[in-house]
């Protein structure tokens, strides 16, 4: 196992902590919002700091950044558009009466979720707000959006006239124990997923498969069906809160206060690798290449081989938890509560696994050919037996 090794660079700008990480579609920038009230613009060519957005009048909790645009949510009740090449406020969202904690940017709606209760949709575009989601009983944590034509037959399709113009679709997860899915065109409540019973927090939804997968601390993940609301399995083995989910390949990831992470089979509800070696709550987690990167409480990185759970490598050199990691061009990205933004090469690490799955490829080559030469061999002797037998 690799151990510790420095970081490729240290960004110091930040005056307080790092609450969240988010890359650009294009991978050529990272925003990090801060603990200090303002949000900073980074090039993963250069690594340097191409941007400061100043504005917020407390700290900023969430940001996401798209190619053009960068968005950030703040303790001040506001969320912020900006442009990523003047660094110019382009819009401020007003409305909500409390923290606002999540964003979400899809098609032209702008998402967010507070500490009021509520969701809220926005027109992206315009300083509007389109639609409030009101019906939590208590504040609104996480976000997913979709389209009913992602999962919805015609013939399924029964929804109001004025629905059927826009079949968006926003699921919220709350502190009241309960998962909606609300008609983004009316607001309505389509769906009130109940079961679990501590705060959700965490989501991750997988459209296609017509499954919602919810994180909370009462311990559990739970597999929902978006369109029937019917809850299909619960994933029991974790002994603290989940706080974070990753979906790979109908394999699901799930890190907890209980200092490990877990993988799953999605189809049969099956528990195939632990993740062990943190020493505090697992924050942050992050697939890439065969590789899981998680970011913990301990303020250490990690790499794991997903398939054998070994651990990799460890990164250390943050002093605070880790709240967010990014992975771009073989470098990882972790944002930690210390203020400081850390890269780390990981080539090696990638190179290493890329040869490992190649021999095991290979050796999987080989044994298909021995089996198929074994099965000739075998009917042939099969057919001599037949004929020495007159059959």
């Amino acid at each position: 196992m690799g151990n510790g090794g420095s970081a490729v660079k240290v960004c110091t700008d930040h005056q307080g902590g790092i609450n969240w990480l988010s890359l650009s579609p294009d991978g050529q920038r990272l925003l990090t919002g801060s603990e200090d009230g303002t949000a900073r613009l980074w090039s993963t060519a250069d690594s340097q700091c191409h941007g400061h957005f100043q504005g917020h009048e407390s700290y900023i909790t969430f940001c996401h950044l798209e190619n053009e645009a960068a968005f950030t949510c703040s303790a001040d009740h506001t969320i912020r558009k900006w442009d990523v090449v003047t660094g110019q406020c382009l819009a401020i969202y007003r409305g909500h009466t409390s923290i606002v904690n999540r964003i979400l940017v899809a098609k032209d709606y702008l998402f967010s979720g507070s500490y009021d209760r509520t969701a809220r949709c926005w027109s992206v575009d315009k300083e509007k707000q389109i639609q409030e989601f009101r019906g939590h009983r208590n504040c609104v944590l996480t976000l997913a959006h979709y389209s009913s034509r992602d999962v919805l037959e015609e013939e399924e399709e029964e929804e109001e006239e004025e629905e059927k113009v826009s079949r968006d679709l926003l699921v919220t997860g709350s502190t009241d124990c309960t998962v909606k899915v609300w008609w983004v065109s009316s607001g309505r409540c389509y769906q009130t997923l109940l079961g679990h019973t501590g705060a959700v927090l965490c989501l991750i939804l997988d459209a296609p498969n017509r499954e919602l997968f919810s994180g909370s601390t009462d311990y559990t993940i739970r597999t929902w069906n978006i369109v029937t609301g019917e809850q299909l399995k619960v994933f029991k083995e974790h002994q603290g809160s989940v706080i974070c989910l990753e979906l790979v390949n109908r394999h699901l990831y799930s890190g907890s206060a209980d200092r490990t992470v877990k993988c799953w089979l999605v189809d049969t509800g099956e528990r195939i690798q632990t993740y062990k070696a943190h020493k505090h709550s697992v924050s942050t987690l992050k697939y890439h290449a065969g590789i899981l990167f998680t970011g913990s409480g301990d303020a250490c990185a990690r790499a794991f081989n997903s398939k054998s759970g070994v651990l990799q490598k460890i990164f250390r050199g943050h002093k605070f938890i880790i709240n967010c990691i990014q992975i771009h061009n073989e470098l990882l990205y972790t944002a930690s509560h210390d203020g400081t933004l850390r890269i780390w090469d990981i080539r090696g690490i990638c190179k290493r696994n890329k040869r490992r799955l190649k021999k095991e490829r290979s050796a999987q080559g080989r044994s298909s050919q021995k089996g198929s030469l074994s099965r000739l061999f075998n009917n042939k002797v099969g057919c001599m037996v037949q004929q020495e037998n007159g059959e």
